[in-house]
């Protein structure tokens, strides 16, 4: 089968073309796996960490993607609840243990044993992948398989983001940073929190034009000072400057919300700015997002199918992937990038 794969860590800016294209051997499923044909895959900036060893793969070479859809084409003897020819996707939780307190108290994104699709083992930049049975979600009718792609990180992850906001409609929603997770939180909040204004603070003018587009009701730039304070504010971004930059935007109790896996780098410049009275007093709440759960997935698409949810995306082919990687390194981002596999 045909994959691009990673063979070492390196520097985006240096190498542009850090995945290569080459014949792999077609997986086989275990007794409780099923094999997949990969139509698309969504293209996640946790790639981009992974490439630069932010978050390394455990074991190089390995294919990365971890928004995949497909047909299921074979399944283990133990199968019982998918169905040959069902179309499926694979979320960023590849599998947990099942068995630690974590696992055990529905927080299996914490569980030490957390494997990550597309990290700890191969994922979805290929014609044909393996996923554990509990790990494989039914994709809704509704959405082509490139929609339903980034619904399965972009969307989970931004869905985890938005319930750790604590955010009751009309309370005031801020976004910093404005790529795929960021655009479809603002589609999910305007539908479930009607009355709830939300700003966008992001450093491109062009995302700052799609946040209007899509119903923002004020966007600017990384460092402005927003016309309200805001009640919660969701990270989207992969550096530390929007994050200093958010704090004071919050109103006395308000909750900033990080959804990234990594920061790209650590800005001591701003880190030393860090102000207690002016960022942090007043019972100001930072929360970390870690991983996703398969509730989070489950949830957040019978969710964007009852909307129906359907994000803003640009389409490359498989042989394209390191120009869309590189593209989203440069931020040129509108919606979400998918790769189509078949």
């Amino acid at each position: 089968m045909k994959a691009m794969i990673l063979k070492k860590l390196t520097d985006l800016e240096k190498n542009p073309a850090p995945l290569e294209m080459v014949e792999l051997p077609l997986p086989r499923p275990g007794e409780r796996e099923v094999l997949i044909k990969v139509t698309v895959c969504g293209v996640c900036h946790t790639e981009l960490d992974e490439i630069e060893g932010r978050t390394p793969p455990p074991v190089l070479p390995v294919v990365l993607g971890h928004q995949v859809v497909g047909r299921i084409i074979e399944q283990g003897k133990k199968v019982r609840n998918l169905k040959m020819d069902q179309r499926v996707g694979i979320a960023w939780i590849y599998s947990a243990c099942g068995k630690c307190q974590y696992c055990l108290n529905s927080m299996e994104n914490l569980c030490p044993d957390f494997k990550a699709t597309g990290r700890d083992v191969n994922g979805g930049y290929a014609e044909y992948m393996t996923a554990p049975e509990d790990f494989t979600y039914p994709i809704p009718a509704n959405f082509s398989d490139s929609e339903a792609a980034p619904l399965l990180c972009a969307g989970a992850i931004g869905y985890r983001s938005l319930r750790l906001s604590r955010l009751q409609n009309g309370k005031n929603l801020g976004l910093t940073g404005f790529g795929a997770s960021a655009h479809l939180v603002l589609k999910m909040a305007r539908r479930q929190f009607p009355d709830t204004p939300i700003y966008v603070f992001a450093r491109s003018p062009e995302e700052r034009k799609f946040a209007r587009e899509l119903g923002a009701v004020w966007s600017g730039d990384t460092e402005d000072q927003a016309p309200q304070k805001m009640d919660c504010i969701i990270d989207t971004t992969p550096v530390w400057k929007p994050l200093v930059e958010a704090l004071k935007n919050l109103t006395p109790g308000g909750r900033l919300v990080i959804n990234a896996i990594r920061k790209e780098q650590i800005d001591k410049n701003y880190l030393l700015q860090l102000d207690y009275p002016r960022h942090l007093w007043l019972e100001k709440e930072i929360k970390s997002v870690a991983n996703v759960t398969r509730q989070d997935v489950r949830e957040f698409l019978q969710l964007a199918a009852e909307i129906p949810l359907k994000p803003e995306l640009e389409e490359y082919d498989l042989n394209n992937a390191n120009q869309a990687l590189l593209e989203l390194k440069k931020r040129k981002i509108r919606g979400a990038k998918v790769l189509r596999i078949s």
